[in-house]
């Protein structure tokens, strides 16, 4: 303020700039709002899809535009500047990669409660006092959402039908919503398959273009989406696999720039000699290690591939990194690079390898792997762009289940949650004196805020269905929440709509922690750009 009564000087360098108080405060409240805002039409299971289009020359000449209602999947392909926002969009990542779903909620509910917030501060209420009545809410929204959470972790039969249960609402707000009930088998069949091991790299999600959604499969094994070389036997059982990644190419010279001079064509013959001669001895020490089949990371040229199937092995050239990666866990494998000590060498194992078609492709499939947990869901599909919503809608459920898997709690969706809590928050008020109570009713009003919008994105009358909630909850009944078909309120119990607690959980804590960072701000200061050199 000095400088614009004084002219005093200032301390940033020219170009640099700084926002105090009011200002910087209402910057970081509309710039998280905003986001908000931005990916709340496409929360819930009417939500709307977003088309992202990039930037011409971004991801070059093919990059294709997106559709998607996935609000982690949106927010980190938009280009942002404001520092609030982004806080925003790294919780949004955060939830993605914790608990897999609940992205666009987590951005919804801080966006809410900073909006609240902004409320009570154009009301001249001290941001601290804000927090505090933030944190005393918090505190009684988690103790209820604890108190109405069930665990069916020791009962197999009821908890496999609790996790179809959360696998058919994760994707109801997706695109497989159609075929939700034939993919929440396949995602519970996958997950129950790991028996708990925290990997989810053993499920493998291979997409295919061609045939339709309701086609896709889940495959016990492995597919590696190569072929088998050429004269090789298209299957095999008992299979010992070395897995490695190494140059089987003709092993050249490798100094940059280095040039052999030779003075006859007799001396090339001999040099081609010696790197054959040295090939094969590679070739020998790899079929030393007792292996009869060899996966390579890299390519395999036409004589060692002749060496190999001379010694009776099977080959498999380039399989990509990931793939490579995968497999090796799969097959209880080592990547192997050097081959001087077989002994020290970890060989893989599954019962049989054999060539299959998934439409007009060709793959192969390990079936009987040693880490017998692994398996692949074959995605099918019309076009690459529903593939690819399919592979983030089936990732999402993946996660999620997963997650319930490691903490088996789960609690009731359609806002019943939010609801509850909301009229948890609001009894707490009549026990918070002074100014913090102001704060505790609106944290309330930003948990009533998600119902609302479920209800205005499905096209119904949010105020009327979310007063029948309130009214449901008020009279104890705290397992009713929004169903959508008929649009009204009805018990979530029984229409099978639950969601992971531990998710829930997320959202809640991570969306308060959000709005507290960015309440306390009172300052914004930017650095002047970086200027280019003068020679340019």
């Amino acid at each position: 303020m000095h400088r614009i009564f004084g002219g005093g000087p200032t301390i940033y360098k020219e170009g640099g700039s700084e926002e105090r108080g009011e200002n910087a405060r209402l910057q970081a409240f509309i710039g998280a709002t905003a986001i908000g805002d931005l990916v709340k039409s496409t929360l819930g299971p009417k939500g709307m899809d977003k088309i992202l289009q990039p930037m011409p020359g971004q991801g070059g000449s093919r990059a294709n535009a997106t559709v998607t209602n996935d609000g982690a999947t949106i927010l980190k392909s938009i280009w942002i500047d404001n520092p609030a926002a982004k806080i925003l969009v790294d919780i949004s990542k955060t939830q993605d990669q914790e608990c897999g779903d609940g992205t666009t909620s987590v951005v919804v509910l801080a966006a809410e409660l900073l909006r609240n917030a902004q409320i009570l501060v154009e009301q001249r209420m001290h941001p601290q006092v804000i927090i505090k009545g933030y944190r005393i809410a918090l505190a009684a929204a988690r103790e209820k959402l604890e108190s109405l959470a069930t665990d069916n972790g020791k009962d197999d039969v009821a908890f496999r039908e609790d996790l179809l249960r959360i696998a058919r609402t994760t994707l109801s707000s997706k695109l497989l919503k159609h075929e939700k009930e034939h993919f929440a088998t396949l995602a519970v069949n996958a997950v129950l398959r790991l028996r708990g091991k925290p990997n989810l790299d053993y499920i493998q999600v291979l997409k295919k273009a061609g045939a339709t959604l309701k086609d896709s499969f889940l495959e016990e094994g492995f597919i590696l989406e190569k072929k088998i070389g050429v004269g090789m036997p298209k299957k095999l059982e008992n299979c010992r696999i070395m897995v490695a990644n190494c140059q089987m190419d003709t092993d050249k010279i490798k100094i940059y720039g280095a040039r052999v001079k030779v003075d006859s064509f007799e001396a090339v013959a001999e040099i081609e000699a010696a790197e054959k001669e040295k090939m094969r001895n590679k070739v020998d020490r790899i079929a030393a290690h007792g292996c009869n089949v060899f996966i390579n990371r890299q390519l395999i040229y036409n004589y060692p591939e002749q060496l190999f199937k001379d010694a009776g092995i099977m080959a498999i050239e380039h399989s990509d990194f990931e793939g490579t990666e995968r497999l090796a866990a799969v097959l209880g494998a080592d990547i192997t690079s050097t081959f001087e000590n077989p002994e020290e060498t970890k060989l893989g194992f599954c019962t049989m390898i054999s060539e299959m078609m998934i439409g007009e492709d060709k793959v192969i499939k390990f079936t009987g792997c040693a880490e017998n947990e692994a398996c692949t869901i074959v995605l099918r599909g019309a076009s690459t762009h529903i593939l690819d919503e399919a592979e983030r809608s089936l990732h999402d459920a993946l996660a999620v289940l997963y997650q319930t898997v490691q903490d088996t709690r789960v609690c009731h969706g359609g806002g019943a949650m939010e609801m509850a809590m909301s009229a948890a928050v609001m009894e707490k008020v009549k026990d918070v004196p002074g100014k913090e109570s102001a704060a505790v009713e609106a944290f309330a009003r930003a948990l009533q805020q998600i119902p609302m919008i479920l209800a205005d994105n499905a096209g119904f009358d949010s105020q009327e269905l979310v007063g029948q909630l309130k009214a449901a909850h008020a009279r104890g009944h705290h397992t009713h929440g929004l169903e959508f078909v008929e649009g009204g309120v009805a018990d979530m119990e029984k229409l099978g709509i639950m969601e992971s607690f531990r998710s829930k959980m997320s959202q809640l804590c991570s969306a308060a922690e959000a709005a507290e960072m960015i309440i306390r701000v009172d300052d914004i200061i930017k650095n002047a750009p970086r200027q280019r050199d003068g020679g340019m």
